[in-house]
């Protein structure tokens, strides 16, 4: 009886070893989500992948041209550059990803911030052997593509933003209460509140883009993207641009849709202009913030128009 029980006992006892060893790679590993589109609609070009600093990235490669890397938005995926991209293609190369816990790239359960996801641009670009690109970006792409370009000028040569994030006095209180209370429970509302400010009234495909994003979002939604919305979200909202726009030297143009007043982006984006000593101005009448899907032929013109200068006709 006793060796029964003893035997009994170590069984249970290697079963409880090998499930804790399952458990913890678990814990270890990303959680992978999905890598594709599935009932949403999916970009039109080649959708490719390459390891990143161990996480797999999605990304397209599409183009002849000197490379230009599309930055996404918060949140969001290459899809956003559907209407933008074929403009460009005659003349650059363009190189978009999805960030990690976004878009269907891997989503670990980590940490997000400004600096991860300079460091993942960093990483793509060496993966793909791309030394020197230009950056164009919207959101949080333009701020990334303001905060690379000061990091690392030599690399990035000149620049294309509109409504860049934390184009705004810093607001560490509010960024602390997103840490504290931001989770899944408020994310619906807070999205459907920010929608609000995405599109012109007047823009005729609104209503039906915002429920493509909606549908997006409920695909890919899952803790480590809940965590990656909050921790960009509260990181853009307490820092500001303002910290280094005099130290941003590369040539850069700044765009804005006249419609594009949330959180003071009207403001911030010519206070932006008038600190950084190489930048230009333009305003893209009766439209929001999301420039690349509303306007795209207006974008695409002043990007390859502003990127295809001679050096000596930069500001």
């Amino acid at each position: 009886m006793k060796k029964a029980l003893c035997i009994i006992l170590s069984g249970l006892a290697i079963v409880l070893t090998i499930l804790l060893a399952v458990s913890h790679q678990a814990a270890d590993r990303p959680e992978r989500g999905l890598n594709r589109p599935q009932t949403v609609k999916a970009t039109p070009y080649d959708q490719k992948d390459v390891v990143v600093n161990g996480l797999r990235l999605r990304y397209i490669d599409e183009g002849q041209g000197p490379p230009l890397i599309l930055i996404p938005g918060h949140a969001s995926r290459i899809e956003q550059f559907d209407r933008l991209a074929p403009l460009l293609l005659e003349d650059f190369r363009v190189l978009i990803f999805d960030f990690p816990g976004s878009g269907y790239s891997d989503k670990p359960e980590r940490d997000y911030g400004l600096t991860f996801y300079e460091d993942t641009v960093y990483g793509f670009l060496d993966a793909l052997g791309v030394e020197r690109c230009y950056l164009a970006g919207g959101s949080l792409g333009g701020n990334l593509a303001l905060r690379l370009a000061r990091r690392s000028p030599e690399r990035f040569p000149r620049l294309v933003v509109w409504g860049p994030g934390s184009a705004w006095p810093a607001k560490p209180f509010l960024a602390a209460v997103m840490r504290t209370f931001g989770g899944q429970t408020i994310f619906w509302p807070t999205v459907y509140g920010q929608s609000t400010f995405w599109y012109s009234d007047g823009f005729a495909d609104r209503q039906a883009n915002l429920r493509g994003i909606y549908r997006y979002f409920e695909e890919v939604v899952s803790p480590p993207f809940i965590r990656m919305y909050w921790d960009l979200a509260a990181e853009q909202v307490g820092w500001s641009l303002f910290e280094i726009a005099p130290e941003i030297d590369t040539p850069t143009l700044i765009i804005w849709g006249d419609q594009d007043r949330g959180v003071g982006m009207d403001r911030g984006v010519r206070r932006l202009h008038q600190m950084m000593p190489h930048s230009e101005f333009l305003t893209i009448t009766d439209a929001g913030h999301v420039l690349s899907f509303e306007r795209p032929e207006e974008t695409a013109g002043a990007i390859a128009e502003f990127l295809s200068r001679p050096d000596e006709a930069l500001p």
